[in-house]
């Protein structure tokens, strides 16, 4: 299609134009949509190791989430889709977006109408001249503006693909919802363990206090000992309030993410999940399918495109046609008498000749737009596999300083047991006591910190691996134009 002012200086476009008028279908200004190819890596960077998978073994279905094993997160991460307020916003967004794909369909069709009137009029007061007349009309009305240029029909493809985008959003909000409460979980559940490990650290060091106070009775350890057992003793009762205040925080953020006030949600204590499972990441390429901010990112590229089409509308005239017919009479008795009919059938044709460069400028505006929405595509890709690369490298390190650190905490259970030994026969000081105490417990903080970190960093990989969403999930253009529901 060319814009309007070169149809004045070549009739063979007006060949082609008329062509579109009598057939009112297959001709469309603007571009075609074809979805831009990118350079996709055929593996990860740090797959290997891992378990690769075919795009559809490797993708996870549905509830992700049960991939841990724990019954409590089971329960919980359903809610997210039912309860959460911010998904419902995105829910109404969504459903918002297929009332205007049916707003703007609606163009296509005729719009007809129907009118009626009577009248009864009184004349003069007496005599020759006076009397009483009644007259009325029925007319029905139709006006139609036939999309001869697409221009409607490339609106209609860029509100549905709008309404993709948000089917998208929609999808990509919830899993990220999702994430933040299985992520929460392995906090609150973190927390459930440093509260163990406290507590067993305050019992220990009750321990150690009892025997320095007995040592220091029979004269055979210094006070200081005792001073410095107690002091041990309070930091860790200390440290055992805080976990317990990180807990409830993360027991709140569960509960809003679930949709529940934070007084309505009570969980019990809990295991930290001892095994870490690991999402097999496939190859590059079934990322592009299977990440739903992916797939918002093209179909923004695809509303982009039909902006161009719609600007470039813009060009071309718009024909209407409308249509009357009725009955009137006077008196009303004879209004649907066949002598009593009217009628009467039209034609307009407007076009704009001038626009002072608006309209170019506008095509010229809407193919920057589309130019942006391919770099905000291939960004979104790039980073994408960034994120998946990071989760690999993640879990493959923190694996491994995991096994060290399970080494470290057995060697340093073994050193307490040696000094305290020691120091009950009088062969050690003290201080060499609480030293291997205090290595002890910060080996153990940072095994529970490596499993955490795990853990989250599997979360992660299922987020980025896009949970269980494919493309296909989206509702297509014949979903959304009969207007059905999209669940995540």
């Amino acid at each position: 299609m060319k814009p309007m002012s070169l149809l004045f200086t070549k009739p063979a476009k007006w060949t082609a134009g008329s062509l579109c008028l009598f057939s009112l279908a297959g001709c469309m200004v603007g571009p075609d949509y074809h979805q831009p190819q990118l350079a996709v890596p055929a593996d990860y960077k740090s797959a290997p190791g891992w378990v690769k998978a075919a795009p559809a073994d490797g993708a996870v279905k549905g509830a992700w989430w049960q991939a841990f094993g724990d019954a409590e997160l089971d329960r919980l991460e359903p809610l997210v889709a039912v309860n959460n307020a911010s998904l419902q916003a995105d829910y109404a967004s969504y459903e918002q977006s297929l009332e205007i794909v049916q707003e703007v369909r609606g163009g296509l069709f005729p719009s007809v109408g129907l009118t009626g009137s009577a009248t009864r009029a009184h004349q003069g007061t007496g005599g020759a001249g006076s009397g009483q007349s009644t007259s009325g009309t029925f007319e029905g009305n139709a006006a139609w503006t036939p999309d001869i240029w697409g221009k409607i029909r490339r609106q209609v493809q860029g509100d549905v693909a709008a309404a993709q985008v948000s089917a998208a959003d929609l999808a990509n909000a919830t899993l990220s919802a999702q994430a933040a409460l299985a992520a929460d979980y392995v906090n609150l559940r973190t927390s459930d363990a440093a509260i163990a490990l406290y507590r067993a650290t305050v019992a220990a060091d009750t321990r150690s206090l009892r025997i320095t106070e007995n040592q220091a009775a029979a004269g055979v350890a210094a006070p200081a000992d005792v001073i410095t057992a107690r002091t041990q003793l309070e930091g860790a009762q200390a440290q055992l309030i805080n976990a317990g205040a990180a807990r409830a925080q993360y027991e709140h953020a569960i509960a809003v993410l679930a949709g529940q006030a934070p007084e309505d949600m009570s969980l019990p204590p809990g295991t930290l999940i001892a095994v870490v499972p690991v999402a097999p990441p496939g190859v590059p390429s079934t990322l592009l399918q299977r990440r739903p901010d992916i797939a918002a990112a093209e179909r923004a590229m695809a509303e982009a495109n039909a902006q161009i089409g719609i600007a470039e509308g813009t060009y071309y005239p718009d024909i209407s046609l409308s249509a009357l017919g009725g009955f009137a009479a006077s008196p009303i008795g004879g209004l649907f008498s066949a002598s009593n009919t009217l009628w009467s059938l039209g034609a307009n044709l407007s076009a704009s000749l001038f626009a002072g460069g608006t309209r170019s400028a506008t095509v010229q505006a809407a193919r920057y737009g589309y130019d942006a929405s391919v770099q905000t595509y291939r960004q979104t890709v790039l980073s994408a596999f960034q994120n998946v690369e990071n989760d690999l490298s993640n879990l493959q390190i923190l694996g491994e300083q995991a096994q060290v650190e399970a080494q470290a905490v057995a060697d340093a259970s073994r050193a307490v047991q040696i000094t305290l030994n020691e120091y009950e026969a009088g062969t050690v000081p003290y201080t060499t006591v609480v030293s291997a105490q205090v290595t002890l417990l910060g080996d153990q903080q940072a095994q529970l910190a490596v499993q955490q970190n795990r853990l989250l960093a599997s979360v992660a990989l299922f987020q980025d691996l896009g949970g269980g969403f494919q493309a296909s999930d989206l509702p297509s253009t014949e979903a959304i134009q009969a207007k059905l529901p999209f669940a995540p």
